[in-house]
């Protein structure tokens, strides 16, 4: 019975890798799909939104990575090698997951979003229809 269970879940978490890169994968084909055939072209702005496109199939395709990982640990004998290696993979898939998320959104996930003048240089700041000495 529980041999059976534990071969299940590492069938399981052998599907689940394998989405997570078939996530990157098509996220990647989607992002040059929309580039070219639906903008016409590659220029400025949709290498940009390419680049976002591209980097958000990663993230989620690292985390269902991350997810399958932790459902190998259960079958897996405990062993220290085994362990060390796997924490090793979660590690640099975490790394990566939030430097690209740092990259993609310009802050920390634990950070505030930025105000939209701050986003927007060229933004107009909130008070200058009404000079300051006149309110």
């Amino acid at each position: 019975m529980i041999g059976n269970l534990t071969h299940y879940i590492d069938l399981i978490a052998k599907i689940v890798e394998v989405i997570g890169v078939l996530i990157m994968f098509f996220g990647l084909l989607f992002a040059f799909y929309k580039a070219f055939r639906i903008s016409g072209g590659l220029n400025h702005n949709t290498y940009v939104e390419s680049r976002q496109t591209v980097g958000k199939s990663i993230l989620l395709g690292l985390e269902v990575l991350i997810a399958a990982d932790i459902m190998a640990t259960v079958v897996t004998e405990p062993t220290l090698r085994r362990v060390l290696v796997l924490g090793i993979i979660v590690l640099i898939r975490t790394f990566l997951s939030l430097s690209l998320q740092v990259e993609l959104e310009g802050r920390f996930p634990w950070q505030k979003e930025k105000p939209t003048s701050e986003k927007n240089p060229d933004a107009m700041p909130f008070n200058e229809a009404a000079p300051a000495d006149k309110i």
